[in-house]
């Protein structure tokens, strides 16, 4: 039996990943993690083959708790099972010592056949992921992979940049402060970043800004 742990922050996401693990013969679920910080603590308790792992989550981000888990138990192997696909994201997962990487999007059999290979020690790798790796490995630039923002949302990333709060983002583009805040949310998924400091540099890197 391949004995896993599922961190995820999204309850209704992490039963249903919990649902599909435990419809396999070969899969048993020891453990459940709710943020990062609980998943460190589950996972040394319970020491399982293989940490399902989302990668943005409460208290510690994803790739933060693989590396506290490595490094407490380096024979546990680590998985990461998300929505983002940054090249910023996968490199830091990979960097911190998963195994893996797949999206939350891909058939069930894919991740099935992931928990699988990567409790036999091989690599699972979305298409993106392995993408980056090549990327990075031949060091071809990510610029020419960057997202893409919509003109409104370079707009505010702009006015960002120049020091602006959400308050005065509104009033220069005529929108709530609600709408600058949710147009701030895509471009922090689509640069794979935490905070609107990341989100401007990470821009400049990407040449999306001057």
């Amino acid at each position: 039996m391949i004995r896993v742990v599922v961190a995820d922050d999204h309850p209704i996401v992490r039963s249903g990943i919990v649902a599909l693990l435990q419809d396999a013969d070969d899969i048993d679920v020891v453990g459940q993690a709710s943020d990062g910080r609980a998943a460190v603590s589950v996972v040394l308790a319970e020491r399982p083959d293989v940490v399902l792992m989302d990668l943005r989550m409460p208290e510690l981000d994803g790739d933060a708790a693989t590396a506290e888990i490595l490094a407490a138990e380096p024979g546990v192997r680590v998985l990461i099972l998300t929505t983002y696909e940054s090249d910023d994201q996968i490199l830091a997962a990979i960097e911190a010592g998963a195994t893996g990487y797949l999206l939350k999007a891909a058939p069930e059999s894919e991740i099935l056949a992931g928990v699988r290979a990567t409790a036999r020690g091989e690599t699972a790798l979305a298409p993106s992921a392995a993408a980056a790796l090549v990327r990075r490995a031949t060091g071809s630039s990510a610029v020419s992979a960057g997202p893409s923002l919509t003109p409104r949302e370079l707009e505010v990333l702009r006015l960002v940049a120049q020091g602006n709060s959400n308050p005065a983002i509104g009033r220069a583009l005529f929108l709530s402060e609600t709408t600058v805040k949710t147009h701030l949310g895509h471009v922090f998924e689509k640069l794979g970043v935490n905070d609107r400091t990341r989100a401007v540099t990470r821009a400049m890197e990407l040449r999306l800004l001057p």
